[in-house]
């Protein structure tokens, strides 16, 4: 952890004191918590991904480029779930075969 010294005037430094006692905190804690929420605020124009890196590079590898349209994205998500069900119902039907044999 690095430190930091900082010179205020009276004034602010009694600002701090004031802040420090009525938060109960110590000044570190304090001035960490201040600019963590001044760090938020600057990115609150960012979106969710943008803040959390982007999205991952695998993911939009072979993508359909018409899956921005949402009734293309819902015929795709139903063509996935019923390829998964089609897969489950065959498999759950070679078990059943092999258990009777």
């Amino acid at each position: 952890m690095g430190l930091i010294a900082v010179r205020l005037d009276a004034e602010t430094e009694a600002h701090l004191a004031d802040i420090v006692a009525h938060e109960k905190t110590d000044k570190s804690e304090l001035i960490r918590r201040l600019i963590n929420d001044r760090w938020l605020s600057l990115q609150a124009g960012q979106t969710l991904v943008a803040r959390m890196g982007g999205h991952p590079q695998h993911l939009l590898q072979g993508a359909d480029p018409n899956l921005s349209e949402r009734s293309n994205r819902k015929k795709a998500i139903a063509a996935r779930l019923q390829a998964q069900a089609d897969r489950e119902s065959t498999e759950h039907k070679s078990e059943v075969t092999a258990t009777e044999s």
